[in-house]
């Protein structure tokens, strides 16, 4: 900071001191309602002339507004910026929402390089280090509530550091009390800051509500932690380098030639960056920035004492309406040896070795490439991080039991993607009867300091043959479960199923009306997306007497591997089994013009259409760029649009998303029977 900045701030901060000292508070009416301890904008620009902090309203003004930026006042319903009008605003208490602690030595917030110690490095056994040299935190100096989020988080450096002070501060002061008792009370208390939590606690504070939200663990929960953000930076690292590395024929067609054998990946850089982008993305999932929209922040494990509080690091919350946005967590299953190892990859002993055995909740901490590793899950986490990493230059297998690969979407488009990543070099194992056991077979690999592991498993089939599989990390996305225990829900009335998670009505109240339910904790749709939307309901129901429906949301996805694939509304299977009649109208990008000038041909956009009318019932596209289509699908049929009125959308061409419009072209020639060309044909004959 420049001296002049500095000074400049020190001018702020005093100006700030005096504006709190001197301002007058008073409880003012509006409408029948009493605000408390108010000032107006028209009296505040007053005082800041005549203090002369400022020359003329218009400066008074955008002075006002630098001090509602500093937090020390807001809009009583912080519903505008400071104005030179008859508005009331209110002083923002000192740690009123939360806080970081303040060093008592160097007047700055503590943030986690505070506890940070020298640079670690485990040798082992050999004379190469097995992590790199990197500062490892000091467990026993840290607050025992924020041990568990930095044992999740590696590397320490700067990027993850970043991330920690913006999602899980160290030595975050909890907001004080609102009672004379000690207790506070709120409008709404949201359990959980993942996307649903967030967006509730946020849109709630931003219509005037008083509001609580609570988070043991990461702010932004899987999405920008473990999930959607660090999935996609890798997937991007991976498809580079698959353009220059992995697919030269193609390059090479279109008169570009590289030699693959000089093209380098640098894994360590790679996952660098994810930890960048996600560093840099973390501070809209901040606690400061959710204290600054008007949020309390409490960071602990929040638990039921009654139907209408909770209890956070000793002081209890009492709450007209809650909610509960807990999200999930990835399963191990039963085999020998899965949870050993798993447990045992969390050492933090320097001297041992550890087996990389990951869910995604760890597979981000990775620093060097696995030479060979297995993946247990052929969903979408499996196959996108499968993909990603093969096209990395790792060995990939994938292991499955039910001989399919994205078992959600129609089968021959998911063998598309399949056979797409067949060919990048990953392997599938998709009969499996039984993942019988895993171990460590003693040996470490020299280039990453791995240890390797022998897995077994049996196979599907009369002869039950057992296959041994090799490898030095192993990535379980074999299924997640609503994170639902430990809140003690039986003293808020709320029922729940371990594996289902909360039980709720449509308008996502559980069975504690005041308690509702968002996202991956109550919700078969695990999407960032429907959660986002699934808060937007709970807004409406809880605050408003709203009648918003789950049932009414029309949520699309996607997974983005190479060829992406993606969806909306009903499949075929679901209308079979609904009894509803309906017809497929299909265009394939072998016959688009910029799939064509792109070379990229592969895949099909499929309409399922109501069969007496245009209805859309559903839609799914696999090719690439899909994910990037479904929108305007999910637009059609969110607004009624037909498929035959599709057809009439002009596009941009050459565009692959004229797929879209083409299939109405498709359903429109079926209305031209016979009868209809014979119509026509009279009309053109009768005209001059």
């Amino acid at each position: 900071m420049t001296s002049d900045a500095e000074e400049f701030k020190k001018d702020l901060d005093d100006i700030a001191i005096k504006f709190k000292q001197n301002v007058q508070l008073e409880d003012r009416k509006h409408r029948f309602k009493t605000y408390k301890q108010v000032f107006v904008g028209t009296e505040a620009v007053d005082y800041l002339i005549k203090s002369e902090a400022a020359s003329s309203r218009e400066d008074a003004v955008e002075l006002g507004k630098a001090l509602q930026q500093m937090n020390i006042f807001e809009h009583v319903l912080r519903d505008h910026e400071f104005e030179d009008e008859y508005l009331f605003y209110r002083m923002v208490g000192e740690n009123e929402r939360g806080a970081f602690k303040i060093d008592e030595k160097t007047g700055e917030k503590v943030k986690w390089a505070s506890f940070l110690g020298g640079d670690s490095v485990s040798k082992g056994n050999h004379e190469s280090p097995r992590q790199p040299n990197l500062p490892k935190p000091d467990l026993d100096a840290l607050n025992p509530k924020d041990v568990h989020a930095v044992r999740h988080v590696w590397p320490m450096d700067s990027h993850n550091t970043t991330l920690l002070d913006h999602v899980h501060p160290p030595e975050w002061r909890d907001p004080k009390a609102n009672n004379k008792d000690g207790s506070s009370t709120y409008d709404l208390v949201c359990i959980g800051a993942g996307v649903g939590g967030l967006i509730t606690a946020a849109g709630a504070a931003g219509v005037g509500a008083k509001v609580a939200m609570i988070e043991e663990n990461l702010l932004g929960g899987d999405c920008l932690n473990v999930g959607c953000v660090p999935s996609k930076a890798i997937i991007h690292s991976a498809n580079m380098a698959h353009s220059v590395k992995g697919d030269i024929k193609r390059l090479e067609a279109a008169g570009i030639f590289v030699d693959p054998n000089a093209v380098h990946i640098d894994f360590g850089k790679v996952m660098e960056r994810v930890r960048k982008v996600r560093a840099e993305i973390s501070h809209h999932d901040s606690a400061e920035r959710y204290t600054e929209l008007g949020v309390e922040v409490y960071i602990g494990r929040a638990v039921f004492t009654s139907e209408r509080s909770v209890i956070v690091n000793g002081r209890t919350l009492n709450f007209k309406k809650a909610a509960i946005a807990t999200g999930g967590y990835p399963t191990l299953f039963p085999m020998k040896g899965l949870k050993e190892l798993h447990e045992k990859s969390f050492s933090t002993d320097p001297t041992e070795t550890k087996p990389i055995v990951m869910t995604n909740e760890t597979f981000f901490n990775m620093t060097k490439q696995p030479k060979r590793m297995g993946v247990i899950g052929a969903g979408v986490i499996g196959m996108e991080l499968a993909q990603a990493m093969q096209r990395l230059g790792t060995e990939v297998t994938v292991f499955g039991r039910s001989g399919k690969v994205l078992p959600k979407e129609d089968e021959d488009m998911a063998e598309i993607v399949k056979q797409q990543m067949i060919k990048d070099g990953v392997s599938f194992s998709l009969s499996v009867a039984e993942y019988k056991e895993i171990e460590l077979n003693g040996n470490v690999l020299d280039d990453n300091g791995y240890p390797e592991m022998k897995m077994t498993v049996v196979e599907k089939g009369e002869d039950k043959t057992e296959t041994t599989f090799e490898f030095d990390a192993l990535l379980v996305a074999a299924g997640r479960r609503p994170n639902v225990t430990g809140m003690d829900l039986e003293l808020a009335k709320v029922e729940y199923d371990t594996k289902k998670g909360l039980i709720v009505n449509d308008k996502l109240q559980t069975t504690n009306p005041r308690i509702y339910g968002v996202g991956d904790c109550c919700s078969e749709f695990k999407f960032t997306h429907a959660a986002d939307f699934m808060a937007r309901i709970v807004i409406r129901n809880a605050l408003f007497f709203g009648k918003g429906k789950m049932s009414d949301l029309l949520i699309p996805y996607a997974t983005f591997t190479s060829p992406e694939i993606t969806s909306v509304g009903l499949y075929g299977k679901d209308l079979d089994e609904l009894g509803i009649e309906y017809r497929v109208f299909e265009k394939h990008f072998k016959d688009n013009d910029r799939a064509i000038c792109d070379d990229n041909t592969e895949g099909f956009i499929r309409f399922r259409v109501d069969a007496k009318t245009d209805t859309i019932l559903g839609c799914s596209v696999v090719g690439e760029g899909a994910g990037n289509m479904i929108g305007e699908v999910t637009l059609a049929m969110e607004s009624g649009t037909g498929l035959g009125a599709v057809a009439n959308v002009i596009h941009p061409y050459p565009t692959t998303s004229e797929v879209v419009r083409q299939s109405g072209d498709v359903y429109n020639k079926t209305k031209l029977t016979n009868t209809v060309k014979s119509l026509l044909r009279g009309i053109v004959k009768i005209q001059n």
